[in-house]
């Protein structure tokens, strides 16, 4: 096959596949319906197999146009990238970040990196991303995403293996309890094990914070009795004010307590995840990565209440066939 000389074709594949439809499709690119199918044709025949389910609404593609989908998407995202750093050289464009983010740093530390960056860089276009941790590390990899700031833990497995992580602070976590819980006043810091009994509120199966606290509730021999599973974490602080159950959520989500919620610190070891920001292994790293890359850094080392992550310097993958 030569598909080499069908980017453009793989282009409009990519987006029959994002809209569903080959009017939408066209709609999107700016062609007629009947350019969009005699694109999708010509891969077709190049390939000599069905890449499309004719007749579907919305459109499905078969195993071979969702393998091609897969790769074309990040074909395209690097051409994207290379004809955006080559207008920067010519001076024709200013530069572009595209920053992703999980969603309690975007409610903390990040907006105040993001002013910093845009008084430094004015002319810098910046797009920014909200996403759960499911989500960035394959926005990273398909060239989607220029960086993330992204969290760790060895419970989440290798998820992040094959990008750069430079380490920014650990984020313990934190008990949330109602203002009037007899364990609210106490001095000492509580054990995971004396909320065992509780109703618990927040926290939804397959998470990726949540299944760094049931690792840790497990080990101490219970399972979270849950009667709210959710991520929104305002939500998770309203139950608890209301006196409907406990918490425990990660630092960053305890930043702004409710009227009504108490904040109680976890004795260690408590449960944690290692914030970092992530980007693509490979050099040179583009000025905006960095840029970035240290005002983070800088915003986040005296952060309260998280504890500064005792790596320093940037954690690369490891080698092709070892697991760092």
């Amino acid at each position: 096959m030569a598909l080499m000389g069908q980017v453009r074709s793989v282009r409009v594949l990519c987006e029959v596949a994002a809209q569903g439809s080959f009017s939408s499709a066209a709609r999107e690119l700016g062609m007629t319906q009947s350019a969009v199918s005699q694109h999708v044709a010509a891969l077709e025949r190049e390939c000599g197999l069905p890449l499309v389910v004719r007749g579907t609404r919305p459109l499905e593609l078969t195993e071979a146009g969702l393998l091609l989908v897969r790769h074309g998407r990040q074909v395209t995202n690097r051409l994207e990238v290379a004809d955006q750093e080559l207008a920067q050289l010519s001076g024709r464009r200013a530069g572009r970040l595209r920053l992703g983010s999980f969603p309690t740093a975007l409610t903390t530390f990040v907006p105040g990196a993001l002013a910093q960056l845009h008084e430094k860089h004015p002319a810098l276009t910046l797009t920014v991303v909200d996403d759960h941790m499911q989500g960035l590390a394959p926005r990273l990899l398909s060239g989607e995403l220029d960086l993330a700031v992204v969290y760790e833990s060895p419970v989440l497995g290798d998820d992040a293996s094959r990008l750069v992580l430079v380490p920014l602070f650990d984020d313990p976590y934190r008990a949330l309890l109602p203002a009037g819980h007899r364990l609210a006043r106490s001095r000492t810091p509580l054990r995971l094990k004396d909320l065992g009994d509780e109703t618990w509120v927040g926290g939804r199966v397959g998470s990726a914070w949540f299944r760094i606290l049931q690792q840790e509730c497990r080990a101490v021999g219970f399972e979270p009795r849950t009667m709210l599973a959710t991520d929104d974490h305002r939500a998770v602080q309203s139950f608890v004010a209301a006196g409907l159950g406990v918490a425990v959520v990660p630092g960053l989500a305890a930043s702004h307590p409710l009227e009504g919620v108490v904040v109680r610190e976890l004795a260690r070891p408590a449960p944690t995840r290692r914030v970092a920001v992530a980007r693509l292994p490979g050099e040179p790293v583009a000025p905006p990565v960095l840029a970035m890359t240290e005002i983070l850094r800088d915003q986040t080392s005296g952060l309260a209440g998280a504890g500064r992550s005792r790596a320093s310097g940037v954690r690369k993958p490891p080698a092709a066939g070892r697991r760092g």
